[in-house]
C-alpha cells in the first residue's frame, strides 16, 4: 500500500469539522482549554496556565499533524488532536493529544472526532497507537469505548524530561472495519 498519508486533511462528521491547526487559532484554542478540569488527571495539570498552554499548542503547529477541532452546531473551535509518530515500515501512526471542553465529554463528539481520524488513518496503515498517562483514567475509559485494546506501558519523556509511565492501546485495521464505530452506530 502506498504510503501518502495525509497528516492535515479537512475530516467532516456528523458533529464536528477537523481542520489543520494554524497559528491563528492560538486564542480560540485557548478559550476551549483554559478550565483547570480538562487537565486534572493528565500529566500536564497546568496545562491551563497560558505559558504552559502556549508550549503544546505550539508542538501542535510544529508537528504537522495537528487539528482545530470545530463544532458543527457553534461554528466553535472545542478543543484539538493530532496525529504523530507515522512509522511507515511499521505501518503504524499514533493519535493523541487530543482535549475538548468539558461539555462535549462523554456523548457523540469524541466518537465521531476518533471515527473520522481512524478512518483516515486506516487508508494509510494498519495500526493506530494511542498513548494515554497511566493516571489519566477518563483518557483510558475514552480510548476503550472506541475499541483500544491495552498493548503495554511503556516510559515517555515529559516536557522537563523525566520519564512517565503511559498505556499504550492498539487498534488495528481489521478491529476497526469490525467495529461498530466504524459503521457510525458506536
Amino acid at each position: 500500500m502506498p504510503l501518502n498519508f495525509e497528516l492535515q486533511p479537512t475530516l467532516r462528521g456528523e458533529t464536528v469539522l477537523l481542520r489543520p491547526l494554524r497559528p491563528d487559532d492560538y486564542d480560540a484554542l485557548y478559550e476551549a482549554a483554559k478550565d483547570p478540569l480538562i487537565w486534572e488527571q493528565h500529566p500536564d495539570r497546568d496545562r491551563y496556565k497560558p505559558e504552559v498552554f502556549r508550549e503544546y499548542f505550539q508542538s501542535g503547529i510544529d508537528s504537522g499533524g495537528a487539528f482545530a477541532i470545530i463544532d458543527l452546531a457553534s461554528g466553535r473551535i472545542i478543543g484539538s488532536s493530532r496525529y504523530w509518530n507515522l512509522k511507515p515500515q511499521e505501518s503504524e501512526v499514533e493519535i493523541g493529544w487530543t482535549f475538548l471542553e468539558r461539555k462535549y465529554w462523554g456523548g457523540a463528539t469524541n466518537r465521531d472526532i476518533k471515527r473520522l481520524m481512524l478512518r483516515h488513518a486506516f487508508q494509510f496503515v494498519d495500526r493506530v497507537v494511542l498513548i494515554v498517562g497511566e493516571s489519566n483514567f477518563r483518557s483510558q475509559r475514552a480510548v476503550e469505548k472506541i475499541g483500544g485494546r491495552r498493548e503495554r506501558m511503556e516510559p515517555r519523556p515529559s516536557p522537563s524530561g523525566a520519564q512517565r509511565m503511559n498505556v499504550v492501546f492498539v487498534i488495528t485495521r481489521e478491529d476497526f472495519q469490525r467495529s461498530t464505530l466504524a459503521a457510525g452506530t458506536a
